[in-house]
Formats: C-alpha cells, sequence, structure tokens
C-alpha cells in the first residue's frame, strides 16, 4: 500500500484519468473529492462490504423455504398422481 501525506488542496492522481482531492480535514474527518470518468466505478468500501453481504444473504435459502419448497413438490405431484388415477 503506498501511504501519501496530502494538504487541503492537494491531489494525488491514479492512472492517467482518475484524480483525489482533499478538499477538508475536520478532527479525524477527511473530504475528499475524486475526479474520474464515467466508465470509472467510485464507491465507498463500507458500501460494496454491505451489498455483497446482502447478496449473499439473498443467494443462500432458508432451511425452512427449502423444506416448505420440497412439500408443495411432494403435494402437487401427489396432486397430479391422483388426477391420473
Amino acid at each position: 500500500m503506498l501511504v501519501l501525506s496530502r494538504r487541503v488542496g492537494e491531489s494525488i492522481v491514479i492512472g492517467e484519468d482518475v484524480v483525489v482531492t482533499v478538499l477538508e480535514v475536520r478532527g479525524d474527518v477527511v473530504r475528499v473529492g475524486v475526479d474520474a470518468p464515467r466508465s470509472v466505478q467510485v464507491s465507498r468500501q463500507e458500501l460494496l462490504v454491505e451489498l455483497a453481504e446482502t447478496n449473499r444473504a439473498a443467494a443462500s435459502p432458508r432451511p425452512d423455504a427449502v423444506s416448505g419448497l420440497s412439500q408443495l413438490v411432494s403435494r402437487d405431484a401427489d396432486e397430479k398422481r391422483d388426477e391420473d388415477d
């Protein structure tokens, strides 16, 4: 990891198209501005972590949902068998 010190108004350049500028420092909070092309996604890390956790939870079926689905499929199969008889 590259660690840099910057003052308010100073910037760093990433690649050829991304400029990160220190806008304000208040106590332990630093406001930065990011100037990047629209094709470059710029996100706060905590939002990406939260999104990944939400997606993981949505993709993992609850055990009760799986057993409920299994019961529905069995019931539908039984009803179809009864109709065929």
